[in-house]
């Protein structure tokens, strides 16, 4: 059975076993961070409801872009639970591993939302999943 975050206006689900860090001013905006067991985690970022989503994405990517050295980027876009999101694909090396990152951000009905996830590439598909889940409960409400 699924966890339920509902707190200052962030509202989705994620798994009972993922560990919950909410922190209410992460970049000046309401944030919640959930991290599987193997280390993988989603973010979600609220901000208002006027900003601009392929900002936002940009933003988060040129952030990561200073992080990481040999960053392969791919624009993206999809419709998730009814929402344009318009984003990136990342691929990079983290302590010697591939990882992936995805970032995503969409207008839900009260915010702008911003998706960053991320997990090494040996867990991805099986995490990725739980990313979409969760990223389609926190824009459907």
């Amino acid at each position: 059975m699924p966890a339920l975050y509902d707190k200052l206006d962030i509202r989705f689900q994620f798994p009972e076993n993922w560990a919950l860090d909410a922190e209410e001013a992460s970049f000046g905006k309401q944030s919640a961070t959930v991290c599987s067991p193997d280390g993988a985690f989603w973010t979600a970022i609220l901000h208002n409801r006027d900003a601009d989503a392929a900002e936002l994405a940009e933003a988060a990517m040129l952030a990561m872009k200073d992080e990481y050295d040999d960053l392969d980027i791919e624009a993206m876009s999809e419709e998730l639970a009814g929402v344009e999101l318009v984003g990136y694909d990342l691929n990079f090396y983290c302590l010697d591993l591939t990882s992936t990152a995805w970032i995503r951000a969409g207008r839900n009905s009260r915010s702008m939302c911003l998706i960053i996830c991320q997990a090494e590439d040996r867990d991805f598909s099986k995490v990725s999943p739980v990313f979409r889940a969760m990223t389609a409960s926190l824009l459907s409400n």
